[in-house]
């Protein structure tokens, strides 16, 4: 679909696809957790189950999913559903009891709470054993069969590329309080509690999804009651066959009862230890829900299956966690959800004979359609006896040294490249300019096991487009005209080491395949040459650059974008931490006093506050050179920044300025910041790429502006 496609053909789209996607995403939310969940439509077939499901069913899951409800009851209570599905139908939802009979014959009843049209002609039925919810009666915590509040209901909508609502559902209705006629057109920030956020927050989330793929979060939204509730927000991106972005699809839960005991249950989890690097990285296992298509030997060794079992589809997910574990896998499946990865977390898994191993567990999520994770794990059977904290706390000091601040968003990203590092996977780094991809690129070389070995960087914008190929992988002499002797390529300069390809978007797409071919041969040859050198290189990628628009736009292989994507990091910009700020300027103000023999010893409050309000654009980079021009600034101990650069009031139109004059300047402004690129300066401006082309026309912007 072409990007001049109006915007009724758009809606048109996203009405007719919509709800297949939301359907999937809907999967990937609820198919993972142990609760037992299983969707049906109107003629009661089930059309999905969850894990626990088939727990409690005692039955595998393809030997569910096509059956009607009425084949799992007692004969004796077939009757009774009939009569309870037509008055659900009638009402919308439900709660009861239905008594099962196993595959054995065994009886039992199950309380369930019954949902209807959470997608179009698709119900949703929420399970719990009776039996084990009469024991747990009482208790403070749940059991694991209970039903928490939180997977009770959930509201799915799609939303336009402006983020207006163009599909409303029931489970919406149900939790929002509006009717499709009172949703329906109206841009999403109205759910949204606090004013502030109606232009920031909400087109902060779509740009997300739409860079990234799928995005989660968590906030305040407001119901038609005025009301307010903690929302668990998942939004995925939805593009055509031609990779045009065409709306968002999106599943919101009530998470307020869970919001309230988010502190109990992190003290409760597993928290990661920095487990010594002289520990064996016992492998990488990789799926789709709950089965396990792939698997490296050393996962094998490890879970005692051989890869027999493995193409048998013998080894499962579900069957190497104890059940005592189940609740921190929910919860690292709900990280993963909303960051990309999980926080590292210890738990055990059973092997194929019975016996337990204790292990460091990570997982990335890949993709949300269809869902598919990767999962890296660690022995810690190895692990040092007799580590101490006060060690473990030097050591990070020491991994960490050039990656200042102390937020969450930088905590995430550290544990990420803490149980990434010892592997030898590829990672991706994304993030905005100036968000310390290389200082992140740089942590990972220095914990892994090649940490002694070069550390190679090359930054693929700055070599002009016909001398990156000879960079990356030498020649020979003679080779081409002035090639008059043998060159070395940064492939072979990282030979057992890490190679750092900065700005990997800017290789051109004709030299992609090669790369491509380096990577999964493992081995290359150079310009003009016939031998095949053999390569042991771990490759650490990063980009500023939206690589699945890139993709859409024919400008980059959808094939190498997977072989770097293996673990996606994103660096966060400096406005999603404004936490850190204080330390950076510290920090930086040190540094550069410091290099310049000045004595500054404070940073004024009025200073610091201008500096936290501040969006910064350009990022820690940004920031650091601002500092380092108040340092030279500054006579006395007290730090003299020149505010006025960054204070919002300089913004303001001068008394004779137009609002075009001020429209123009600041589209100028973003796409400087930019460096032209006018996808980029879109997201940033929160429209359409479409919409700012067309702007900059009206307004006469052109490439002699920038």
């Amino acid at each position: 679909m072409a990007p001049d496609v109006p915007q009724a053909q758009r809606v048109s789209w996203l009405l007719e696809n919509g709800p297949r996607e939301l359907e999937l995403l809907f999967r990937a939310i609820v198919y993972h957790p142990s609760v037992p969940i299983l969707i049906t439509d109107n003629e009661r077939n089930y059309r999905d189950a969850s894990t626990g499901a088939g727990k409690l069913l005692g039955l595998p899951r393809d030997k569910i999913i096509g059956q009607r409800m009425d084949d799992f009851a007692d004969p004796s209570f077939k009757p009774r559903i009939s009569e309870l599905w037509q008055a659900f139908l009638g009402q919308g939802e439900q709660e009861g009891t239905l008594r099962l009979a196993g595959p054995d014959g065994t009886l039992w009843d199950v309380e369930y709470t019954a949902k209807g049209n959470v997608l179009p002609v698709r119900h949703v039925l929420v399970l719990r054993d009776k039996t084990t919810s009469e024991q747990t009666e009482g208790c403070a915590e749940a059991g694991p069969d209970q039903v928490p509040s939180w997977v009770q209901d959930y509201a799915l909508y799609l939303l336009d590329v402006n983020g207006c609502i163009a599909g409303w559902y029931s489970g919406a209705v149900r939790i929002y309080g509006y009717n499709g006629d009172e949703a329906i057109g109206k841009h999403v920030s109205f759910l949204y509690f606090s004013e502030e956020n109606f232009s920031s927050e909400p087109q902060q989330e779509l740009n997300r999804s739409a860079a990234e793929g799928h995005f989660g979060n968590e906030g305040w939204h407001v119901r038609k009651d005025g009301s307010r509730f903690w929302a668990n927000v998942i939004t995925m991106a939805l593009r055509d066959e031609d990779g045009e972005l065409q709306g968002f699809a999106r599943v919101v839960r009530d998470f307020s009862e869970r919001h309230e005991r988010d502190e109990k249950l992190r003290r409760s989890r597993a928290r990661v230890r920095p487990v010594p690097l002289q520990s064996t990285i016992a492998g990488i296992v990789s799926g789709e829900f709950d089965r396990v298509p792939e698997a490296n030997d050393a996962f094998l060794k490890l879970v005692g299956y051989s890869r027999e079992d493995l193409l048998a589809g013998r080894l499962r997910w579900p069957d190497l966690t104890p059940p005592e574990y189940s609740a921190l896998d929910d919860l690292a499946h709900e990280e993963g959800l909303r960051f990309g990865a999980c926080t590292p977390y210890e738990k055990e898994f059973l092997r194929k004979d019975g016996t337990r191993v204790p292990v460091l567990v990570a997982t990335a999520v890949l993709k949300l359609s269809p869902f598919q994770w990767i999962t890296f794990v660690q022995d810690l059977r190895e692990r040092d006896q007799f580590e101490s904290v006060g060690d473990e706390d030097v050591e990070s000091k020491q991994n960490f040294e050039e990656i200042v601040g102390n937020s969450a968003a930088l905590r995430r990203i550290l544990r990420q490249v803490e149980v990434v590092a010892p592997t030898d996977a590829n990672v991706l780094i994304l993030g905005e300019t100036g968000t310390g991809k290389e200082l992140v690129a740089r942590a990972i070389h220095r914990l892994s096991t090649r940490k002694n070995c070069p550390f190679v960087v090359l930054n693929c914008a700055a070599i002009p487009t016909g001398l990156l190929e000879s960079e990356l992988f030498g020649y020979e002499k003679g080779a081409f005209t002035g090639a008059l002797s043998q060159k070395i390529g940064r492939f072979e300069l990282a030979h057992r080491g890490t190679l750092f390809l900065d700005e990997v978007g800017d290789i051109p797409l004709d030299l992609q395949p090669k790369l491509l071919r380096a990577l999964q041969e493992k081995s290359f040859e150079r310009l003009g040459g016939t031998r095949t050198i053999p390569i042991d290189v771990r490759l650490v990628a990063a980009t500023n650059r939206n690589l699945t628009q890139m993709m859409g736009d024919k400008l980059f292989r959808s094939d190498l974008y997977y072989r770097l994507k293996v673990f996606p990091i994103t660096t966060p910009p400096l406005r999603d931490h404004p936490e850190d700020i204080p330390l950076l300027a510290r920090h930086f103000t040190q540094k550069y006093a410091g290099a310049m023999n000045k004595k500054i010893e404070k940073i004024p409050s009025d200073t610091m506050r201008a500096f936290v309000s501040w969006s910064w654009p350009g990022n820690v980079r940004e920031l650091e050179n601002f500092i380092e021009r108040a340092v030279i600034l500054s006579q006395g101990p007290n730090l003299r920044a020149p505010l006025a650069e960054i204070r919002l009031d300089a913004l303001e139109p001068a008394g004779d300025s137009t609002l075009e004059h001020v429209e123009r300047e600041h589209i100028v402004r973003v796409l400087r910041e930019t460096g032209g690129v006018v996808s980029k300066a879109a997201t940033r401006l929160g429209m359409p790429r479409t919409t700012l082309n067309a702007l900059m026309r009206k307004l006469g912007i052109s490439r002699k502006d920038l």
